[in-house]
């Protein structure tokens, strides 16, 4: 397989670790009809937010490596473009919509005990946080196409 056949190979499955939970929690999320379920979902993404994570680093090191490998450096525009978009992607995820899930999780936790019914406050964050988390994943289809297809 190779050096570069290895690294191309932990490059995609780091791009995965990133991509999967990115699409697959907003919708968890939005599926929850009761504060037991949304406390359970907070949780899970709570724990399983270190995937991502571990993804991105790996996604970076693979890919400086793989650019060192090929000789590549910032020399292409679509690399330039797809490192541009990762970064906006990363500052949204990071900036807008983790603080407030947060917010999110401490008025469901503040209100537990007072039966299954999710506050008013959280579908009025969540819709604040829904165009941001579809921006996100928009911003990430358009740089695993550019990856993929190496249009420009």
């Amino acid at each position: 397989m190779g050096l570069f056949g290895l690294l191309l190979a932990l490059h995609i499955l780091s791009s995965i670790a990133i991509i999967g939970p990115a699409f697959v929690m907003p919708i968890f999320r939005r599926s929850a009809k009761t504060a037991d379920q949304l406390h359970f979902v907070l949780g899970m993404t709570t724990k399983l937010a270190i995937i991502p994570k571990i993804g991105g680093t790996m996604l970076v090191i693979t890919g400086v490596w793989l650019m060192i490998l090929t000789k590549m450096g910032l020399s292409q525009m679509w690399l330039n473009v797809s490192i541009l978009l990762s970064l906006l992607m990363v500052v949204m995820i990071d900036g807008w919509v983790e603080p407030r899930m947060k917010k999110i999780a401490k008025i469901l936790s503040e209100s537990q005990g007072q039966g299954h019914v999710i506050p008013a406050e959280f579908g009025l964050l969540i819709r604040k946080i829904a165009p941001i988390e579809t921006a996100a994943q928009l911003l990430m289809i358009g740089t695993l196409v550019l990856m993929v297809v190496k249009p420009f």
